[in-house]
């Protein structure tokens, strides 16, 4: 099966241009593609998911990953899908955030073996550019006219378009040439709202090479409702255990709507496309199961088969199936506040956020409901050890020293 199939099956595919031709090419030979990183953090978050399993179908498939770290782009900062302009990063803190990438993305792609990938920064030819004769040798190829028209700059209009976020698009356009030039690359691979600078690469391509070179871009992961799926009230669902504990990242899919199950099972897991069918052809209670496994396999794919096994020995406990709950030590004795009790655990991101949910009476300590912002835990318990429940799906023990 060519692998446009394989990802149009598991629902990958938003858009690509000359797919006859990319089908043919992808038949043909082992294919060098790459996937653009943005190294604003020092974590890819689950927004990058779907964009990462992308490059392990078409590695699995025989063709060759290229992880394109944004380390020259990223000092000017992508306009897309914003309103204003980003915040300048220092060449030291990109770097950073450009290492901490590496290991995540080891777990899903090969760096060693056949058709190997590699990961590169666009800060090695992006920096050391010579202005005029960037202008003279990629500007010319480009219409002004006609990058006004491209969505992420027709957004930004009215409010203000800075001529150094302008240039962004012939960056990526640039990477893509040079990853052509040196690295055979025929294909860029990435989020739908890249789209017009894909085709600036691709079509620079052409202009400069005379060859042909291809775009696909790729859906998003969203909500029943259109909204972008891993917003957490502590923020975004980070792939780095320090941010996004591997219990958590599992709560987050073991709780995700039931409508979106199969999406997810068929975009983050290896799962195969019978079995998911087979999981999901339920929609009563029994779509737990498939909740569960969903929960699992992408746990396991970000932080490894032990932190998943022991989240959800942990979830199991939490919510009275069996297996360890989850616990926390805190060093606070029982005269500390609640408030303070839940932003310590991690139940609540901000001593505000702690009184809010108080205040809607979904916090409990044991059996004890809190009813007071300004309740002390001596007020609910006399015990060292208790367990603090908010709501229905955060279940923690408490030890205090």
């Amino acid at each position: 099966m060519n692998v446009l199939d394989t990802l149009y099956s598991r629902g990958f595919i938003k858009q690509t241009v000359y797919e006859d031709d990319l089908r043919k090419l992808l038949d043909s030979e082992s294919v060098p593609f790459y996937v653009g990183f943005d190294p604003t953090a020092d974590s890819l978050h689950i927004g990058h998911y779907i964009p990462i399993m992308a490059m392990a179908h078409l590695q699995r498939a025989g063709h060759k990953p290229i992880a394109l770290i944004g380390g020259g782009t990223a000092m000017i900062g992508d306009p897309s899908g914003r309103t204003d302009m980003r915040s300048m990063m220092t060449k030291e803190t990109i770097a950073h955030n450009c290492e901490a990438f590496v290991t995540q993305l080891k777990r899903f792609i090969r760096f060693d073996g056949e058709n190997a990938a590699i990961m590169l920064n666009n800060a090695d030819w992006l920096l050391p550019l010579n202005y005029i004769e960037f202008l003279r040798e990629v500007g010319t190829s480009f219409s002004v006219n006609k990058m006004l028209t491209a969505e992420c700059y027709k957004a930004r209009l009215e409010k203000g378009l800075s001529f150094l976020e302008f240039n962004y698009m012939l960056m990526q356009a640039y990477d893509f040439y040079m990853l052509h030039a040196k690295y055979g690359v025929k294909l860029q691979v990435g989020g739908n709202d890249q789209w017009s600078n894909m085709l600036a690469g691709a079509d620079l391509i052409r202009r400069k090479e005379g060859k042909d070179a291809y775009a696909l871009t790729l859906a998003l992961l969203e909500t029943s409702d259109g909204k972008k799926m891993g917003k957490t009230q502590k923020g975004a669902l980070w792939l780095d255990k320090n941010k996004t504990s591997p219990y958590e990242f599992y709560q987050y899919f073991r709780n995700v709507e039931d409508v979106k199950v199969e999406e997810c099972l068929k975009l983050l897991t290896f799962v195969d496309l019978d079995e998911i069918k087979e999981l999901c052809l339920y929609k009563d209670e029994r779509i737990n199961v498939a909740k569960e496994r969903l929960a699992y396999e992408v746990t396991a794919l970000v932080h490894g088969s032990d932190e998943a096994e022991k989240a959800r020995s942990q979830a199991k406990g939490a919510f009275g199936g069996g297996g360890e709950m989850p616990s926390v030590t805190l060093d606070m004795d029982g005269s500390a506040p609640v408030v303070d009790l839940l932003v310590a655990a991690k139940a609540a991101v901000s001593k505000s956020d702690a009184r809010r949910v108080i205040e809607g009476g979904g916090v409990k300590i044991d059996e004890s409901k809190v009813d007071s912002v300004s309740a002390r835990i001596c007020d609910l318990t006399d015990r060292k050890e208790f367990v603090l429940h908010k709501g229905k799906k955060m279940h923690v023990k408490i030890i205090l020293k």
